[in-house]
Parts: C-alpha cells; structure tokens; sequence
C-alpha cells in the first residue's frame, strides 16, 4: 500500500518506518491466508492513519516555512515516489496474465489495470462488490490497488484544502477544529454506510477520509506539543500497538467492516504515532526501530504491490498449494520488492534529473498514467481476438441468464426487497398451478421447469429473493455484513401468498445447509445452526403441506472447489484437459447434510424429497463440462445452456413423466453411463 511518504532524513523516525512493516505483513499474511491474524487487512487501515500523518505534517511544515504550498512540486513528489512502481507491477502483471489467464478474464481484469493505472479502481469495485453475480474478486490479480486509488484521491484533494483555509488566514485552532470536523462527519458517515451499504463505506475515499484525517490531527502542534510532555506517552505507544494486534487477532471479513471497527486500529496507529514524539526507551520505538522491521519498512510499498498478484497466480497454477508453496510465493515476493525497490522504485524517486524540475515529474507521471491505461486497453483487445470457439461457449455459458432473469430482472428479488413478486410463465390460463419457490438456487431450476410448463400446459409461477432461503431461519447476510432479515420478512409474505393462491405444487430450492459455515464467524456455533436448520425446513415444508398442497424439496446441487466458467476457460487456453476443473463428489455433496434433510422431509405429509446429483456427478466425481456443456457458471449455479437440457430427466423427476431426451450422469471422462437415477 502507498501511505509511504519519504520524510527528509531530519524528519525520518523509525517507529513510522516500523508500523509500516506492522501495517504490510498484517495484510500480507491475511492474503497468504494465515488463520491466526484474520484481522490483517486493517494493516490497510494503519497505512491510511501513517499516510495522513505525515502528508499532513509536511504541508503544514511548507506553510509555516513558506506562507503557502506548491501544489505542483507536491504532485511531481507523488508521482516520483508511487507511479513509477505501480506502472510497473501492473505490466509485468499484466504480461503474466497472458500465460496464465483465459481471454476472457484477460479482458475483464484489463479493465482493472486501467482503472488502477488511472486511480479509480475502487470506484469500479464498488459497482462489483454490489453484483451478485459478479467474477470472484480473489482471482482479480488488481484488486488491491483499490487502496493506492483512495490515497491517490487524498493527495490530489487534501493539499487544495490546507491551502484554502491557509488563504482565508485561518489560525491552527481554527484548521484543527476543521480537521476534526472532517473526521466526524466522514466516520459517521461511513458507520451507516457499513450497516446500509457496505461497500460504498469500504471502497469510497470520502467515507475513508476520517482515517487520514485522524492522522493529520495527530501532526497538529496541540497534539504533538501534548504527546512529548505527557508522561503517559510510553504507555499510549504499547496501547496503540496492542490495538493494533487485538484487531489482526480478532476482527474477521464477516464483520460489519470498517464502519466502528476501525476506530481501533486507527486510533492504535495514532497513539503510536504520538508516543513516538517523546522519544522514550520505555515506549515501543525500540521494538519497531529493530532492523527487521526497518528493513521491510522500506519494502513496504514494494510488498504490498507484488504480494497480490503473485498469490492470484500462484494458486491458479497450484489451487492446492502446500506449506512450502506457500513460503515459496512469499519468498519470490519478497525478491521481486527487492528487485523493484532497488531498480525502479528507488532510482526514479531520486532522480537528480527529474529532481531538477517540477515539470518534469508532471510529464513523466502523464506519461507513465497515459502508457499504463494504453496498455491495459491494448491488452484487452488483444484478448478478445483470442476467443476460440470453445472459449466463447464457456462465455456465452456463463453470461447467460436464467429463463426467469431473462423475462424480468426483477422476478428474483435483490437483497433490499422485502415485498414479493410472483411471476407466471407456461400456460396463460390453467387449472394447474406449480409454485418454485427459493433463491437463485431455485432460479437456476426456472429454465428447465419453465419448459416443462409449456409443454404440459400448466401455469408456473416463481417466487424467488437472492440469498434468501425458503428455510426458516435468519441467516447473515455477508453482501450486507448484518442478519438479513429483510429475507425473514419477504418469506412470511411470499408463503402466506402461496398459501392463499392454494397450488397443486409447491418446488423449493435453496442454497444447502453447507454454506451456513461461510455465514458465521465463530465455528462452535454451527452445531446450533444445524439444529435452527432443520426446525427451519421442517416448518416451512409443514406450513405448506398443512395447507392442502404437494412439496417437492430439491436437494442442493454441488458445490465446486473452483469458479467453472474461469477454471475451464483456462485450462483450455494453457492447454489442460477441462477435468482439472472436476471436484470430488465427497467434496463437493455433504452426504450428511442430505440425509438430515431426507429424514425431515419423510416425515411431512405430501412431501417428497428429490435428489438429481446424478446428472452432474459420477460415483466419484462432479464434472465441469458434460458432453461439452459447461455445467456451473461459477461454484454453485447452474450454467442455463446445461439447465436447459435438463428438462427430460426434470420432468421425470419432480413429475414422475418420461420423456425422450434424457441427461445421464457422466462417467470420470464426461460420457454419458448407461442409466441414471435421477431421483431418490
């Protein structure tokens, strides 16, 4: 991450140089997935209080010494110190990414580099992060620039404020209360956003203002004059760094985050900043000042834009990386920050040359800007002349919509929505009514039923909320980072409706019990959950059946190690066999989950339990394509083109009718077996 100003060397302290290599490795081992430290990523956090410090320290030192700033001198600074490596990190990346990435993704993830050349990236991953659907962020080998974009946005407003009330001859009480101000209304603001949406709060530079603020206050002379006469500043230090530490131990991604979270190690970074003042051997300045962290303070910026990529990559050439993979990708981090550091980094950032004029930094900084947002959009274009046969059908597999989305958006609920919509398709007008009733693990069935109906001449009519499942229970939301209980309230309505409507069928569908453990924080309450699981079923098959009409509850399709669509585009474009993408089927089906279900289903009335494993797994494995299909668009959703195939042995299934075209399950190498039993 940036927020690595370069002090004069009478201005250098080593404690800031220590909390920066603090601030890198937290978020280094939360990435390298080190279990102990699930709170890493506020590192980031830690870095925007340093980066707001000291800017802040600095224009105020210029104000004092001069009556004003140089905001161009101040911009050719910035440009010196972060473009240069930044440029470079995103093309080598982007170069590796020929090798290693499908057309597709090289395309999308193009897209990143140029927002990320341009500092904007984090106003793209807000429009992602509120797509259900959209790629996996964890392949997106960019997706940590979205923190240099929020700094960025920092240096090119904060100096013009400072400068203001400079002109107004605002005194520094006057510039303090400002300051503060800032503060308050930026961190209250991002405190509701967090509980309303969450990642406006997480990836939005205003909403974040509050942390650099916080470290501006910190530079003010009433601060810094307090921190070295206060005798209390020793403690204040190891109180900062235990913050620090408490949070990396405590805080997990499930947490509504940053919202009131991150006042901890924002304010732990603060009071470290202010014990430094004062000097003192009691305080941790002899701890951070140790050469191991001094030494990876330096490489701190380095880290940050290299570790990212090359776990990205590494674990799509090795998905199950040993331990000692693992220290490998960690060490050839580590050179490829020496390497940069020493030979871009440092040699442009001292420049005498560039030094020499301002206007010189500003036009190697649009230059540098202009080469990285070309590239990126070159190398889009470049991927899209790639496009194979195959790789367009794995495209055109995973863009396309369900039946149901196709018709209206709308017909499957998003997250905010409590109030349902029934949609109705096959025959407009039946004495034959069938309800499919779940979330987007229903949607994916729509295709297929929707068919049937026409076919049979029944009405189908769907209710259906994202990530809201039929099951009785509150559940948490992690798109919202709270319980969702507009789900809890959409459910009793839609039920209550299809009640009143008093079908002939009622199909549930949902996301299975397995995914519960993605849902909560603590592991040791899973037990619970399972058991709130199974009442939740039992009650919403019960309250149905009790009301006259046949249920039919569908058991959970697999669940894949991998994103399908992007696994199999890549194996195809380096060459491999698409069965790398397979999962075992004890992997991918909990076989105990089902049985709990069955045994709650047999004992409803009028309730049947279907099973149609069989037509995406073998006795041993679950196939990525079948008979060149691609089965899932991702892990868990069912790509449409396969879904629509599936109408024959959907139809015998849930209606007990035989049709001519039939989807046997595939053997290891994706041939059909001569039988299936499509249900139990």
């Amino acid at each position: 991450m940036s927020a690595i100003i370069a002090e004069p060397k009478s201005f250098f302290r080593a404690d800031i140089e220590g909390l920066r290599a603090l601030a890198v490795l937290g978020v280094i081992a939360f990435h390298f997935g080190v279990t102990d430290l699930p709170g890493g990523f506020v590192g980031v956090d830690v870095f925007f209080v340093i980066s707001g410090y000291l800017i802040t320290k600095h224009l105020l030192q210029e104000m004092d010494r001069r009556g004003t700033v140089d905001l161009l001198t101040f911009y050719a600074r910035r440009a010196r110190r972060l473009l240069p490596a930044s440029i470079f990190v995103i093309l080598v990346t982007l170069l590796a990414g020929y090798f290693i990435l499908a057309p597709s993704e090289q395309q999308l993830y193009s897209k990143g580099a140029l927002f990320a050349s341009t500092y904007v990236i984090n106003l793209w991953l807000i429009r992602w992060s509120l797509d259900y659907f959209a790629p996996d962020a964890n392949s997106n080998p960019f997706i940590h620039f979205w923190s240099l974009s929020v700094e960025e946005q920092f240096y090119l407003v904060w100096p013009a404020v400072l400068l203001l009330f400079v002109r107004v001859r605002a005194g520094r009480r006057s510039l303090f209360i400002m300051m503060a101000g800032i503060a308050v209304i930026s961190f209250a603001l991002c405190a509701w956003l967090t509980e309303v949406s969450q990642p406006w709060a997480f990836y939005f530079s205003p909403f974040r203002a509050w942390e650099f603020a916080l470290g501006g206050l910190a530079s003010m002379t009433l601060s810094e004059n307090w921190a070295k006469r206060s005798p209390v500043s020793p403690l204040l230090g190891w109180l900062g760094l235990g913050l620090i530490m408490a949070t990396y131990l405590t805080v997990s991604e499930q947490d509504p985050f940053p919202g009131f979270i991150a006042l901890a190690p924002a304010a732990g970074t603060v009071m470290v900043l202010l014990s430094g003042l004062r000097q003192s051997a009691a305080g941790p300045m002899r701890l951070l000042a140790m050469a191991p962290f001094q030494w990876t303070g330096k490489l701190s910026y380095s880290l940050y834009l290299w570790h990212w990529p090359v776990i990205v990559y590494a674990a799509m050439l090795m998905p199950d990386m040993t331990v000692m993979q693992h220290f490998a990708c960690l060490a050839l981090t580590f050179v490829l920050s020496i390497i940069s550091y020493h030979l871009v980094e440092n040699p442009i950032r001292r420049n005498a040359w560039l030094i020499a004029g301002t206007g010189r930094s500003i036009g190697l900084a649009a230059i540098l800007t202009v080469s990285g947002a070309a590239v990126a959009y070159g190398n889009a274009k470049f991927a899209g002349r790639n496009f194979s046969s195959e790789q367009q059908m794995i495209a055109t597999s995973a863009e396309r919509s369900s039946s149901v989305r196709q018709s209206d958006e709308s017909c499957v609920a998003d997250l905010q929505t409590i109030k349902p919509k029934f949609c109705a398709f096959g025959a407009p007008v039946s004495d034959r009514t069938v309800v499919l009733f779940g979330d987007s693990h229903a949607d994916h069935w729509s295709t297929p039923l929707i068919e049937i109906a026409k076919k049979e001449g029944f009405r189908l009519v769907t209710y259906m909320k994202s990530s809201c499942r039929a099951t009785r229970m509150t559940t948490y939301s992690t798109k919202l980072r709270r319980n969702y209980t507009e789900c809890d309230e959409w459910r009793e309505q839609a039920m209550r409706e299809i009640i009143a409507m008093k079908p002939q069928m009622v199909i549930i569908s949902q996301l299975s019990i397995g995914h519960l453990d993605e849902e909560i924080s603590d592991p040791s309450e899973y037990a619970a959950r399972k058991k709130q699981w199974a009442e939740g079923i039992g009650s919403t098959v019960r309250t149905l059946s009790d009301a006259g009409m046949e249920i039919v509850y569908l058991r959970d399709v697999p669940t894949h190690k991998s994103y399908i669509d992007k696994c199999v585009a890549r194996a195809l474009w380096q060459k491999r066999n698409p069965s790398v993408c397979d999962t075992p089927r004890a992997e991918a089906m909990d076989e105990a989950d089902s049985k709990t279900e069955r045994e709650i289903i047999a004992r409803i009335a009028n309730a049947r339990y279907v099973d149609m494993t069989d037509l995406f797994c073998n006795q041993t494995t679950c196939q990525a394509m079948i008979d060149g299909k691609l089965t899932f668009r991702d892990r868990h959703h069912i790509a449409t083109p396969y879904a629509a195939s599936l109408a024959g042995p959907v139809e015998q299934a849930v209606f007990g009718k035989e049709r001519t075209a039939k989807v046997q399950p595939a053997d290891s190498d994706g041939r059909k077996s001569e039988a299936a039993s499509t249900a139990r």
